[in-house]
């Protein structure tokens, strides 16, 4: 008997003893707690009164028709309070985010208790216990470093948010700086991005849209991931019919709009609008720079698109047999202004802009500025030269198919491209005379100095050769390429804007007239036949050493465009002259670009003296020869 009351005495006393240390780590755990949160919070009054809201400025380019084209940088949009938004894009946020978010005070236990333990039975994590006012603090407040100090300062701060707003401003302020992917900040640029329109016009699907992308903006994405993105918002119409916010909606089959694709063809735009932004440092002061801006391009999306298209699909077909693995398109108007650009097959897999980046010998496209230097001095295109071979110590250029004319007038050489007769050109009017003539047309890029200039042995960019083409189309009146009509920042204010200026006579117009007639010469009966258009045209083809390169570059006014094809590693294609699928790639888009209708005029000096120039074309057109069978 006395044993059984010792034993129980000893339980009790033990039970005494766990309840006593109990409630003494108890408290010891709320002051070490305490202690901990009020050292935390130390520096809360500061923070509160420096909310970030970090992002990259945002620079908007449009076509000449005043079609968004590119965006670089990050967009805000308009601020929007929760009264201006349709109530279903609040009720898809909600019910996908923060269900009891009118009812809890910042921080929501029971929803954090429901989310852990759906995350415990799932044996991963499947929900977030963050409400919509934490998530406003740690984007207002706090890094996104995955901390306990950070999770204690945001549920802090959370609290501090609620006593000092109230729920729909709370609210209005998460929409209007979350981060939505493809650069938008808020509701209202999502809306503008993915549907093009205000956040106040959204519908009940688009809505869900917006509302789904919150989980990973990237991922559910409607423009990169159109079929994860519906069913993404199929779950979010689910949420929000068992939040009771609607009713009878059939999950299933929700007909999910597509955005418009405003960035059609994107790939190769973003040659030109990387080509225009690196070159922007040069319009507008790093300060400005740092706004969001919109930036009126000279960009032609008709053009740009049967450019891209046409290169494309024929590198498609052709590439595999002759080994044609690369090329590069520009379009210029001989103001300057760029119209389409495209610098290789895809951009997606190379960034690297082989029309202005890439130094490749143009072969023969080159002899028209050896030819205009000898029309300036003294020749004429009925001059006599010998077209037979020729050595220069170890140096022998040879003719297309070791065929030769004899001697030949200054314009047959030109429009059969004959090799051996252009390098006794460039002997007689000398390497430095002709690299004069270039620098006056506009190729800055390093020229060998010796006799093998005459046949395009220098590398050179694309978009310098086309200037050049440019000069001669303008009757030798300097060109400059540029991209930019306009700068302007969302106040609507005009930061840049492009100065029409009087070109400098370059080359005497009379001279740069003879070459053209001597051009049109090359594409009636040369090695351009295949970029025969029906309209007044003149051109040059270009093929380098071994079929490493094949060039085709012509105008016709007021169009200047530069074809090239070849492969990044320097390797031969089979057989591809400059007259070939250059040429035939020429004459599409040339065709295209004359068709289509200017929106933004051309300068008013590219007319001068254009009805002489035509009588005199007029006048000339009854001479022709009988066209020969060189090839280039």
């Amino acid at each position: 008997m006395a044993r059984k009351k010792r034993k129980k005495n000893k339980k009790k006393s033990f039970f005494k003893t766990f309840v006593k240390w109990s409630f003494v780590l108890f408290l010891w755990s709320i002051i070490i707690s305490g202690c901990a949160i009020l050292w935390l919070a130390r520096d809360l009054p500061q923070i509160t009164s420096n909310p970030k809201f970090e992002r990259k400025s945002a620079m908007t380019f449009v076509d000449n028709e005043g079609k968004t084209i590119a965006r670089y940088g990050e967009i805000k949009g308009m601020s929007v309070s929760v009264g201006e938004l349709p109530p279903h894009l609040i009720q898809a946020v909600l019910a996908i985010e923060d269900r009891r978010f009118y009812e809890h005070s910042g921080i929501d236990f029971i929803g954090f208790a429901r989310a852990m333990t759906t995350n415990i039975i799932r044996m991963k994590l499947v929900q977030g216990g963050s409400t919509i006012t934490q998530q406003l603090a740690k984007n207002m407040f706090l890094s996104h470093e995955r901390t306990i100090s950070r999770k204690i300062k945001e549920a802090i701060l959370a609290i501090w948010l609620e006593k000092n707003l109230t729920k729909d401003e709370i609210l209005s302020a998460y929409l209007n700086r979350v981060y939505l992917g493809a650069g938008a900040y808020g509701v209202d640029a999502a809306s503008h991005i993915y549907f093009n329109k205000p956040a106040s016009e959204l519908n009940l699907i688009e809505s869900a849209t917006i509302a789904g992308l919150l989980k990973a903006p990237s991922r559910y994405s409607p423009l990169s991931n159109p079929d994860l993105a519906k069913s993404r918002a199929q779950i979010v119409i689910k949420a929000m019919k068992d939040a009771g916010y609607i009713k009878h909606i059939e999950t299933t089959n929700i007909p999910i709009p597509r955005p418009k694709k405003i960035f059609k063809n994107a790939n190769s735009k973003k040659y030109f609008t990387d080509w225009t932004i690196n070159n922007i440092d040069n319009l507008i002061s790093a300060e400005i720079s740092k706004k969001d801006l919109t930036l009126h391009t000279t960009l032609d999306s008709k053009i740009q698109n049967t450019a891209e298209t046409t290169l494309v699909n024929v590198i498609k077909e052709f590439g595999s047999k002759k080994n044609i693995t690369q090329g590069a398109v520009i379009v210029m108007r001989n103001d300057g202004a760029i119209l389409a650009m495209v610098g290789g097959y895809n951009y997606n897999k190379s960034q690297f802009n082989r029309a202005t980046q890439a130094y490749r010998p143009p072969g023969s496209a080159f002899k028209p500025v050896l030819y205009l230097t000898a029309l300036m001095n003294g020749w004429t295109p009925k001059s006599k030269i010998l077209d037979a071979p020729i050595k220069n110590g170890k140096y022998k250029p040879e003719n297309f198919n070791n065929k030769y004319m004899g001697e030949v007038t200054l314009e047959t050489a030109l429009a059969n491209s004959l090799n051996s007769a252009s390098v006794r050109l460039i002997k007689d009017v000398g390497v430095n005379n002709t690299i004069k003539t270039a620098r006056k047309l506009g190729i800055k890029a390093t020229l060998n100095q010796d006799q093998s200039l005459a046949l395009g042995s220098s590398g050179i960019p694309l978009i310098e050769m086309a200037t050049a083409y440019a000069t001669i189309s303008n009757q030798g009146k300097s060109v400059t390429p540029y991209g930019i009509y306009s700068v302007i920042d969302k106040e609507n204010n005009i930061i840049y804007e492009h100065e029409t200026i009087t070109p400098k006579q370059k080359i005497p117009a009379t001279k740069a007239r003879t070459l053209t007639k001597m051009l049109e010469k090359v594409i009636n009966e040369g090695t351009g036949k295949n970029a025969h258009i029906n309209a007044p045209a003149a051109g040059k083809t270009g093929t380098s050493q071994d079929y490493r390169d094949a060039l085709f570059i012509g105008y016709s006014y007021p169009y200047i465009t530069a074809i090239w094809l070849g492969n990044d590693d320097n390797s031969p294609m089979n057989s591809v002259t400059g007259g070939s699928y250059p040429a035939k790639i020429w004459k599409k888009i040339m065709n295209e670009a004359l068709s289509v209708k200017e929106k933004h005029k051309s300068s008013d000096y590219t007319k001068t003296n254009d009805s002489f120039y035509e009588m005199l074309q007029n006048l000339l057109s009854n001479t022709k020869s009988p066209p020969p069978t060189y090839n280039d």
